[in-house]
């Protein structure tokens, strides 16, 4: 991690300090064994390692696996690993996500906790399709710059925002300004 962070950020480095970002994304998959498979492996992506992770795994019945430490970079969204937590829930689409009441559930817990502890503001609360917008994206690998996925798309983030954001003040967890998007020039 520490060489893919070098050539990705300019900084060698493994450590996660001082997270601004969370992540959402969902697997692709139905089971939880298929995620942690694909992580454990460590296999290339995109021809390079270290291979895909994520900090946490929400599995269908709201079960909250941690396979990497908070104090790690994980490699789930290009331009956003070196400040960033992902989050995977286990299935094929955020429509699959929202209608699975314990792990939507779940999903929401884990991510305001997170909130709370390392102080992330609501509006950095991003899908995986909103990392190109994301004020703290930075890429210095070209061909990767404009890199991004469809899983948690921009209009069901708002919806899960929304949410997240009536439980961050039922809790009294700061929510912070409006969401401030950049233009990626992709």
């Amino acid at each position: 991690m520490a060489a893919y962070s070098k050539r990705h950020y300019g900084v060698r480095t493994w450590r996660l300090r001082h997270p601004h970002v969370i992540v959402e994304h969902f697997t692709g998959g139905t089971s939880l064994a298929s995620a942690w498979n694909t992580f454990a492996a460590n296999g290339p992506d995109l021809g390079e390692l270290p291979g895909t992770c994520a900090h946490f795994i929400v599995d269908t019945d709201g079960t909250i696996y941690q396979p990497v430490p908070l104090d790690t970079r994980c490699r789930h969204t290009v331009g956003l690993n070196y400040t960033a937590i992902g989050i995977e829930d286990v299935g094929q689409s955020d429509q699959q996500v929202f209608r699975d009441a314990r792990q939507i559930s779940a999903s929401y817990k884990l991510t305001l906790w997170l909130m709370r502890r390392f102080h992330i503001q609501l509006r950095n609360v991003i899908g995986h399709n909103e990392s190109l917008i994301s004020p703290y994206h930075h890429e210095l690998y070209a061909p990767w710059r404009c890199q991004t996925h469809s899983d948690w798309n921009h209009h069901d983030m708002r919806r899960y925002r929304r949410h997240l954001k009536g439980l961050a003040r039922r809790h009294h967890v700061p929510i912070g300004p409006a969401p401030a998007w950049v233009d990626p020039n992709c």
